[in-house]
């Protein structure tokens, strides 16, 4: 596979890219998630197929990102290391933005309140391709 993803100029800096890999074995759906590209210069872990965290974070006094973490871009060739061409599959990739204020933690400290404590107050962006 070829991925290859560009930051949107207008939303967050590029944290990671992945492959979902979608499959059922003796009726069970089964998945498996690889980080295949690592921004900042981190390299995937062969064996727990993972990128190292890149320490990004968010200033929760006023919701700005880190602006010295991720990347623009992310590119890279992958194979999968557990293909079997008897077994059907499919795959998608996603890419993961740095973490960014959730849309009611924004909105609280817009309106000088405490952000909700039931609510995590970051989220991390995503964007997905169709099925491969």
């Amino acid at each position: 596979f070829l991925v290859w993803a560009l930051r949107d100029p207008r939303s967050g800096y590029l944290q990671r890219a992945q492959v979902v890999k979608g499959w059922v074995e003796n009726g069970v759906a089964k998945e498996k998630v690889f980080d295949v590209a690592c921004a900042d210069g981190g390299k995937v872990d062969p064996a727990a197929a993972r990128c190292p965290a890149n320490g990004a974070s968010v200033d929760m006094k006023t919701c700005q990102p880190d602006r010295f973490k991720g990347d623009v871009e992310l590119r890279t060739v992958w194979a999968d290391p557990t293909f079997n061409p008897k077994q059907r599959a499919f795959y998608d990739v996603r890419v993961l933005e740095n973490p960014s204020c959730r849309w009611s933690t924004r909105e609280a400290l817009r309106y000088g309140t405490s952000p909700n404590p039931r609510l995590q107050t970051t989220a991390m962006e995503r964007t997905w391709s169709s099925p491969i």
